[in-house]
């Protein structure tokens, strides 16, 4: 399904104070809204991910998944600085008539959320029944939940936080000087810095995934090999892969959104700002995960009012949230059918 475009004409002002005059968001709807408008699911996607949801999550969302076009009206956007139809980096600068590159102004989760408010307005929806997402698309959700509180009816968050932590801004920002080691990223040119992002995505793998995933996926037949080991192939392999898709520049302000993510800024502090959220909550944790430790899923879990835990037990790490489908529709399938009655309940655990 072709992506579709929102432009926005006005002055979108972002939480830094800085301006960009008129944005586009590039979103993609799959199914019909019903006459009761409440079959709405918003998709918030992940780091590099992109609006079609049916490619990149396959087994939760698809014609014969558990979210399916047929029962809801789904709807994913792309983020702030993606290269997939929003406004990013390799956009025109209405000042010069040249690609931004690193001109582009910071943003945080909020604009991001911001952006993906007024597409909800241009599209009349007035409620969401279900929100979710998984990473920088988890903090994105919880956002939303807590600036409109009463828009948003059901909030899955899945292997995210209510802050970004000092280890996941660490991983970020090793990234960022893979992605400035490499002269060509400073130049400003389409291709700029993608040497440096290769890299960078290396590094990132290594987050998404963990010590025994890697044991396991590229483990070695023989214990004559001396050189070219599946683990420095698998590297090279992905870390070209993002190269073919995606842009440095992308990839730099979008890491720098994600280590902005902080709900307490400015409300009192992250306890205050989570008991803000209204809306029934599931959160998913994955026990492998190293890059968002079960523990930040669990403190969600603690300090959200009407909120349910799940835990996935998956090698996959971080990662699991995209493969563990099965698990994830179990468990989805169990809360939606769950009358919270502003309890805090806790989901039998996946094993």
């Amino acid at each position: 399904m072709s992506t579709q475009t929102f432009t926005y004409t006005g002055t979108f002002e972002l939480e830094s104070g800085r301006k960009l005059q008129g944005i586009e968001v590039g979103y993609n709807t799959y199914g019909t809204l019903n006459k009761n408008r409440d079959n709405v699911v918003w998709v918030c996607h992940a780091l590099t991910a992109n609006s079609d949801v049916f490619d990149w999550w396959k087994g939760l969302f698809g014609p014969e998944d558990h979210f399916n076009p047929d029962e809801y009206f789904i709807i994913c956007a792309n983020v702030l600085g993606s290269p997939y139809g929003t406004v990013n980096p390799l956009s025109n600068n209405p000042a010069t008539g040249q690609p931004y590159f690193l001109a582009f102004p910071e943003y945080t989760i909020r604009d991001i959320v911001k952006a993906h408010q007024l597409l909800a307005d241009h599209l009349a929806i007035d409620k969401i029944e279900i929100l979710l997402g998984g990473s920088l698309g988890g903090q994105q959700a919880l956002e939303w939940s807590i600036i409109e509180q009463d828009r948003i009816k059901n909030l899955i968050l899945i292997a995210t936080n209510a802050n970004h932590s000092p280890w996941g801004i660490a991983f970020n920002e090793s990234q960022r000087l893979a992605i400035n080691a490499d002269r060509t990223f400073q130049a400003g040119s389409i291709d700029g810095g993608a040497k440096g992002l290769k890299a960078a995505r290396s590094i990132a793998l290594l987050s998404y995934r963990n010590y025994k995933t890697y044991g396991i996926t590229q483990h070695e037949d023989s214990d004559e090999i001396p050189e070219s080991f599946k683990a420095a192939s698998y590297q090279n392999y992905q870390g070209q892969k993002l190269v073919n898709r995606f842009n440095a520049y992308s990839y730099w302000f979008l890491s720098k959104a994600m280590d902005s993510h902080n709900v307490g800024r400015g409300r009192g502090g992250v306890d205050k700002a989570l008991g803000l959220v209204k809306a029934r909550t599931l959160v998913i944790g994955i026990k492998s995960d190293v890059l968002f430790p079960i523990e930040e899923q669990q403190y969600l879990f603690r300090h959200i009012p009407k909120s349910a835990f799940a835990e996935l037990d998956s090698f996959y790490g971080h990662d699991g949230f995209l493969i563990e489908t099965e698990d994830l529709t179990k468990v989805i399938t169990s809360f939606l059918k769950t009358d919270v009655k502003g309890k805090i309940i806790e989901l039998q655990k996946i094993a």
